[in-house]
Formats: C-alpha cells, structure tokens, sequence
C-alpha cells in the first residue's frame, strides 16, 4: 500500500512538472498581414452553335455574321484590383463544307477598340475539324483587357460550295476563361 501511494505522489509531482513547465511563445498576429491568396477562377466566356441553314435567308448567302456581348466583369474592384493574368480559350467544331475566319474584336465602354485576334476555321472534309486558341493576358495587355466591355465576334465565310435550307453541318465555338488572382 505503500508503494502504491508514493507511485501515485510521483506521478502527480510528475503530472504538475509537466504542465508547468509547457512551451509557449509569443503569438504574432501581424503575421495576418503576410498573407498572400492566389486564387484561380475558370468559368465559361461565349458559346455558339450555327447550323448551316442559318448562312441562308431566302436563298441568300450571309457570308458575315456579327454578335457583341457584354463582358462586363471587369468593371468590378476586386477584379481590377486583384486580377494577375487571364488566359481566353476558344474551340471551334467546324462541319460545314465552308471555312470561315473568326475576328474577335475587344472593346471599352467608348466602344473603341483596345485588343484584337483571329483565327481561321478550315471547310470540313469529312474528318474531325477543331481548332483551338489561346489568348494569353498579362501586364499591358491585361490592362486592356481591363477595359473590355464587349467582345464582337465577326465570322466571315469563305468562298466554296453555296449553302442553302437544305445544307448540313454547324460551326461551333465554345470558349473558357481562366482568371488568376494575387490577393495580398
């Protein structure tokens, strides 16, 4: 019995040494101050899907199709404030017998023009026509992007065999945005 109670003595001297004597440090809260977010958005930018049917009214070729937009995002704080890069992604899916050329054309609220690309969508010849592209903004030219109201897409159709009601096929784009932050 009495061994028993010196062990419980020393386990409770060894008990109270332990919890007296544990580490501690002074908390450094400006520490917050230091934290630096790098957060990375992807969202959907623009779809279509024209079926070759849609290049005739009336018998009549429309060799020009125009659409704008608004892509008004940027007018946010957070966004002009803290947006690093942005990567534009474009898809097109072209099964119709007629190639086209796809003017992209950014403008600000003055609509005025601050950044453009293109690209050229080969006829369809019976195998898998995508083609792809990627609009990479960052310093300079992320600031025009910054300024973007509106995206005209213009898609011009090349000579080759006439559409009509009856024609097959479509042109489809699809195209993405990935937005890269550093919140601070």
């Amino acid at each position: 019995m009495m061994k028993l109670r010196a062990v419980h003595r020393i386990l409770g001297v060894l008990i109270l040494i332990l919890f007296s004597s544990s580490c501690a440090s002074d908390l450094d809260y400006n520490q917050v101050y230091d934290i630096k977010l790098e957060p990375v958005f992807i969202a959907n930018l623009a779809y279509f899907d024209i079926p070759a049917d849609e290049f005739v009214t009336g018998g009549m070729e429309h060799t020009v199709i125009t659409d704008a937009p608004t892509v008004d995002v940027f007018n946010d704080k957070f966004f002009r404030d803290n947006l690093k890069r942005v990567d534009l992604f474009f898809e097109v899916n072209n099964t119709i017998n007629r190639g086209y050329r796809i003017d992209l054309v950014f403008l600000d609220r003055n609509n005025q023009p601050v950044h453009s690309t293109n690209f050229t969508v080969l006829a369809y010849t019976g195998v898998e026509n995508i083609v792809t592209k990627t609009e990479v903004f960052e310093n300079a030219t992320l600031d025009l992007l910054k300024r973007t109201t509106k995206i005209t897409f213009t898609l011009t159709m090349f000579a080759g065999p006439p559409l009509n009601e009856n024609s097959t096929g479509s042109l489809k784009l699809r195209s993405g945005v990935t937005a890269y932050f550093v919140v601070e």
